[in-house]
Parts: C-alpha cells; sequence; structure tokens
C-alpha cells in the first residue's frame, strides 16, 4: 500500500535532479506513468490538450478513439509563437520552428506478445519500419500523406534496468510541404506492459541548423525503474 508515494517521490527527486542541473531554461515534463521524463526549452508551449488528442486518436465521439485514449497519455510542446496540434507533421504557415510530442501507451495482451524493436520504431504510427513493398503501396494510395521517407540513422540503445529502446532519425515529405526531419525515441518498459515515445519534428532545414539543441532534447528523454 506504500509503494505508490515511495514511487511518486523517488519520480520527484530524479525530476527535481534535472531542475538543479538546468535551471529555468527548461520545462522539465514527466509522464503519467511517474518513469519516463523528458525536457523542452522553457519558450516553447504547451499544445491544446483536447486538440491534441483529437489530431491522434480522431474523432473523440467514437468508441475506437475513446479506447485509445483512456490507454495512452499524451503531450505536446510546440516553439512556434501560436502553438497548435497542427504543428505536429507541419510547420507553422511557413515558420520553421520545432515541435516536441510525447506519449505513454498502455500495452494490451495481444500486443505484449507482439512488442518487438520494430514495433518501436514505429510507435509514433509513421511509416519507418516497413518493407520497400509496403512503402510503394502505401505511397500509390490516393490521399496518402507521406512521401519520400529517407532513413537518416537507427540506433538500438543499451538496455538499462531492464529498459529497451530505440533511437531513430529519418526524414519524410508530408503533406506535400518541404522535406521534415523526425527525432524518435521510444522505451519499452521493464515490465513489458508500456511504451514511451517521444518524437521531435522540425523542417530538415531547421533539424540541420538546431541539431545540438534538439538532440540535447532527445537525449533527456529516460524511463527509469522506479522501486515500488
Amino acid at each position: 500500500m506504500g509503494s505508490r508515494p515511495i514511487a511518486a517521490a523517488t519520480a520527484a527527486v530524479l525530476i527535481a535532479g534535472l531542475a538543479g542541473c538546468g535551471g529555468a531554461d527548461f520545462t522539465y515534463v514527466m509522464g503519467n506513468d511517474g518513469q519516463s521524463y523528458f525536457k523542452v526549452p522553457a519558450s516553447w508551449q504547451k499544445v491544446d490538450q483536447k486538440a491534441l488528442e483529437r489530431k491522434i486518436f480522431g474523432d473523440l465521439t467514437s468508441a475506437t478513439a475513446q479506447a485509445r485514449k483512456r490507454l495512452s497519455w499524451t503531450v505536446a510542446y510546440d516553439g512556434f509563437t501560436m502553438p497548435s496540434a497542427d504543428h505536429l507533421l507541419d510547420p507553422a504557415g511557413g515558420s520553421d520552428q520545432p515541435f516536441a510530442f510525447a506519449m505513454v501507451s498502455k500495452l494490451t495482451e495481444d500486443q505484449r506478445d507482439a512488442v518487438s524493436l520494430d514495433v518501436l520504431r514505429n510507435a509514433a504510427m509513421l511509416p519507418v519500419a516497413v518493407t520497400d513493398e509496403v512503402r510503394k503501396q502505401m505511397e500509390s494510395t490516393a490521399g496518402y500523406p507521406f512521401k519520400g521517407f529517407e532513413l537518416l540513422s537507427d540506433e538500438v540503445l543499451p538496455p538499462e534496468n531492464g529498459v529497451r529502446g530505440v533511437h531513430v532519425v529519418y526524414n519524410l515529405k508530408v503533406l506535400g510541404g518541404p522535406v521534415q526531419t523526425f527525432d524518435q525515441t521510444a522505451y519499452l518498459a521493464p515490465d513489458g506492459t508500456r511504451v514511451s515515445l517521444l518524437l521531435i519534428r522540425c523542417s530538415a532545414t531547421c533539424y540541420q541548423k538546431r541539431s545540438e539543441e534538439l538532440d540535447r532534447i532527445a537525449q533527456s528523454f529516460k524511463v527509469k525503474r522506479v522501486p515500488g
């Protein structure tokens, strides 16, 4: 019965330790699992939660969307002065600012049985770990928004305290716009019940110019085993 307060206190210490190192230059964010956390520049603004949920899950009046929402925690931060969930895939009307999206998803029993490193690569629901044949079929479908996939890096992260993860960086053309770079990290919890995701998006030009800043954000994303 006392494990939850201990877990919460331990997680709070983790965040406090990070904040002590970075001061007020960053906003520190913890997932609802109390084990995943990351930081974004303090100037980035939080995206409206309802708008984000509609963007991720679709029509929230549908049973399917509600079921997906119940299994997920989401949050997003936008580098643009007028934050919008629409900027998850697209820059804002000519503006070239980065966007960070995080999600913690509880896995169903069937999903737990099927989880793999490729499942983690596809955790953002973008076409990363698919065959060339499947990719061609997808891109030939009318209205399909993603074109020109280009894998820039794919790293299997060293296991730590039972946490497994992958870090992939790739380019995509979205909705016919300029090439976007996606920096994606996904972790599987030690007990195999949750996937934690951080997805950072910026145009390819923006990503190259701000690579050090965006890499610091990606590197800050961790999942820790909390006692209890």
